[in-house]
């Protein structure tokens, strides 16, 4: 039964109290013993220099009679007699020092099992605090900490490790329940167009407005379609990578540069690639999907007649830069969660669905990379991503 387990706290007070008394039993046993091997010759000496030789000898102080020899010398007789009185004193202190040392023994052993309960307590008192706070929160209350106060050991390390990982646990649901608002937020407004244009538009049209209705309905299930797909990937890109094959990032980047140099022309964009070779491990397709998704809002976030440039190396791995609006360092973070734009939640007026960073930094987490970002002084944003190497990449 729960309340028969032994608790933490009688476990210390067990070990403290049991390695006490083996320490005094071990002192206890180690003196006696030292006691019986000197007590011996120390109170023969201390007797020959005193005057209980003659108390023997006068009868002031009884000992066992001695058969009377007229062939037995004085000293003889003597000698008798204090080895007889030696070994009665020697055994007598022996047992008195045993008798008294267990005696202590037991009462000190008694004092240590209180003193062990008590010590176990203020030692276990901080681990109490850390529990009692780990069985109270909830979402509700997950900013609440245990701020352990005290001198810097290993208990107040753990609770600082304890509320760092609050920190972030409250930083990810926080960031869930602005994911979920703002998902919902971007499903309910193309429901909102079909559902406006079947109760309005619907109703007698003409020819053109079937066709405006039509073209308004497809645009709405287009924009539901890539928001769908994009959380897909991004839920993909979370659950890490299983399989991972030698990807020729150069080419990758080549190909999806080429796919969009067509948009970039429109709008008299500068393009500038200098593919190194580069050969990560990874996933090709969600690779090629992070290659897209920065090429791709480098285009769509820059000016007209702007610039960009893409380089791959071994050395600092995928790299791309674009002009474009000034951007305040302080909200480049922000650029990197779903359905975010800046300080404002994005919407899907330019094409987007507001998960292009959030999947690059996501697919770069999954295959073990980093991504790094940051506002360019003349507007536009410098992105960085790190992915492991393989050896170098083979030539076709």
């Amino acid at each position: 039964m729960d309340f028969l387990r032994p608790t933490v706290r009688t476990k210390l007070t067990a070990l403290y109290s049991g390695l006490f008394l083996a320490s005094g039993t071990v002192l206890v046993t180690v003196v006696y013993l030292l006691m019986s091997q000197t007590i011996s010759g120390r109170v023969s000496l201390a007797i020959s220099k005193s005057d209980v030789p003659e108390l023997l000898s006068s009868g002031a102080i009884p000992a066992t009679p001695l058969p009377t020899s007229p062939g037995i010398a004085v000293a003889q007789r003597m000698d008798a007699l204090t080895r007889d009185f030696t070994a009665v004193t020697v055994d007598t202190t022996l047992s008195s020092l045993l008798i008294y040392s267990a005696l202590a023994l037991i009462l000190i052993a008694a004092l240590s099992v209180v003193a062990g309960w008590w010590i176990s307590g203020r030692v276990l008192r901080p681990l109490h605090q850390i529990t009692a706070t780990a069985q109270r929160l909830s979402s509700a209350n997950l900013h609440e900490r245990i701020a352990l106060a005290g001198p810097r050991d290993e208990l107040t390390e753990l609770a600082g490790t304890f509320d760092t990982m609050l920190d972030r646990l409250q930083h990810a649901f926080d960031s869930q329940r602005r994911f979920i608002a703002n998902a919902s937020h971007e499903l309910r407004t193309p429901l909102a167009i079909q559902r406006a244009a079947i109760q309005i538009g619907l109703k007698n049209p003409s020819e053109a407005q079937l066709a405006e209705v039509s073209e308004q309905m497809l645009e709405a299930n287009r924009r539901s379609e890539r928001l769908i797909d994009g959380l897909l990937l991004l839920a993909r890109s979370d659950r890490g990578i299983e399989n991972r094959v030698p990807v020729e990032l150069h080419r990758v980047v080549a190909d999806v540069v080429e796919q969009h140099s067509a948009a970039a022309a429109a709008r008299s964009i500068e393009v500038e690639v200098n593919a190194e070779p580069l050969l990560v491990l990874g996933d090709l397709v969600l690779l090629t999907q992070l290659v897209t998704n920065l090429v791709g809002n480098a285009v769509r976030h820059n000016v007209d007649g702007g610039q960009i440039w893409v380089r791959t190396n071994s050395r600092s791995g995928l790299q791309v830069v674009n002009t474009g609006q000034v951007i305040a360092p302080g909200t480049v973070p922000l650029l990197f969660e779903p359905f975010r734009r800046g300080t404002e939640r994005t919407g899907s007026a330019d094409g987007g669905a507001g998960l292009g960073l959030s999947i690059v930094s996501s697919i770069a987490q999954a295959h073990g990379g980093t991504v790094l970002a940051e506002a360019r002084a003349k507007g536009g944003l410098h992105v960085r991503v790190t992915l492991p190497l393989r050896s170098s990449p083979s030539h076709r």
